[in-house]
């Protein structure tokens, strides 16, 4: 335990050599926020090189809020929130947004379903009205509902019933969790799709859609007062909700290797691991996203040379890791030669893998790395919405705005060691779930 505390400890202490070498991110200081009497916190960053503003609503609900027999209702309500209110006709948030020269967009993951507006600032107050309109008043209309629940099902067969690497990646998640949430599709099982009832509907909106359950951030062309005055006149009056109930399970340590096999009709096999990996705001964060940059990240990276150009083994490799509020999984994804052994492929990957955790990588390597973060960074922040994103990123996930500022030193400060000892903890083959999709074998005719 000593061994791994002081690693801990390490990976919090930056050098003074490492915090210079990083460049400052500006604005810190122009970034102000408040939090509503009803709970909502609000953060602001101004920008004013165009007349534009983006918007990013936080809501902290995903997959990994829901159970048997209402898996999918987060992603659901992302559909939901833009058809009506009791005020408004479904179709009525685009048009009017449109109008303006606005546009949106919404996602939902394991962890949270996030709303994003972008548009010019003389549409400011008409945005902060038609958000808070689809928080306050949603609409339940049942023939609405039973044609989004028909959407949901046709997106599901698209991403997952339709597409072989959808359906090996369900299959490996819910194989790799026995207790956690997580283990749920975000898109949702077929029945729970077909099955959900109109009070499981208006008990999770209540619940989760509440203020107190909401991080609004916005970024461009305005003052902090002037949105601050709009959120309290939009939002502020939303009544809070009770705090939704805490996820409690925690998954239990895994002791074995898991193996997943799907036949499917198919040309090229698949090949994926999913590693047991840390939460987002874990102290090893800089290092885990750095090693998976040297491994799958680019043609130079480690992976794509040695199994795609070098042996030939495989079409394509990439991988991530899955920031969450809990601990999550490392992926890493091959797409086969057809007729490759998907054993002939692991044998090689196993001893790469190994061989990593065995040397270490290089400084050259770990340079590549930290300058390919810091490139996407820069780049990222250098708009309003990237602004936006970032910002409510490190607040829901890491825990406060601020720590966005000081993200380029903890990157610099990642030594090759620590990449190594991540390396160690994560690349342990009774931590992990191994799928394999081969082609499914033609019945004889008789």
């Amino acid at each position: 335990m000593r061994r791994i505390a002081s690693f801990f400890l390490a990976l919090g202490t930056f050098t003074a050599a490492a915090a210079a070498s990083a460049p400052s991110v500006p604005g810190r200081e122009a970034v102000r926020a408040t939090t509503l009497a009803n709970g909502m916190k609000v953060i602001v960053w101004p920008d004013r090189d165009i007349p534009n503003v983006a918007l990013y609503n936080w809501v902290r609900v995903g997959s990994r809020n829901e159970a048997p027999g209402i898996t999918g209702l987060a992603h659901f309500f992302e559909h939901m929130m833009f058809n009506g209110t009791a005020r408004r006709p479904p179709g009525e948030f685009d048009r009017l947004m449109e109008a303006r020269g606005g546009a949106n967009n919404a996602f939902t993951s394991d962890d949270v379903t996030v709303y994003q507006d972008w548009f010019p600032r003389s549409a400011l107050e008409l945005v902060f009205d038609l958000e808070s309109d689809r928080i306050a008043h949603l609409a339940f209309d049942p023939e609405v509902i039973e044609s989004e629940r028909g959407v949901v099902y046709s997106e599901r067969r698209l991403r997952v019933e339709d597409n072989n690497l959808g359906a090996l990646s369900e299959q490996v998640q819910a194989a790799a969790f026995v207790a956690h949430p997580y283990q749920f599709p975000t898109i949702g099982w077929p029945s729970d799709i077909r099955s959900w009832r109109m009070e499981d509907l208006r008990r999770f909106y209540k619940t989760y859609y509440a203020p107190n359950n909401q991080t609004l951030v916005i970024a461009g062309d305005v003052s902090p007062q002037e949105v601050f005055a709009l959120a309290r006149k939009y939002f502020e009056p939303i009544p809070a909700q009770e705090p939704p109930e805490p996820v409690r399970t925690q998954e239990p340590e895994q002791q074995g290797e898991r193996l997943v096999v799907v036949r499917r009709k198919a040309q090229t096999p698949l090949l994926q691991y999913a590693y047991k990996a840390p939460a987002a705001a874990d102290p090893r964060g800089p290092a885990v996203n750095l090693l998976v940059s040297i491994l799958v990240e680019g043609d130079a990276s480690r992976l794509h040379r040695l199994l795609v150009e070098q042996t030939k083994l495989a079409i394509d490799v990439s991988g991530y890791w899955h920031e969450g509020f809990d601990p999550g999984l490392l992926w890493i994804y091959l797409t086969l030669p057809e007729g490759a052994d998907p054993a002939e492929v692991q044998e090689v990957l196993d001893g790469e893998l190994d061989r990593l955790v065995r040397e270490g990588v290089s400084e050259q390597e770990l340079r590549r790395a930290k300058n390919l973060t810091a490139a996407a960074f820069w780049k990222k922040l250098a708009t309003i919405d990237g602004k936006a994103q970032l910002l409510g990123e490190y607040e829901v996930f890491h825990g406060d705005w601020r720590k966005l500022f000081d993200a380029p030193a903890r990157y610099e400060s990642v030594t090759a060691a620590q990449v190594q000892e991540v390396a160690r903890q994560i690349f342990d083959r009774r931590r992990r779930t191994v799928g394999v999709l081969l082609a499914d074998e033609p019945t004889e005719e008789t």
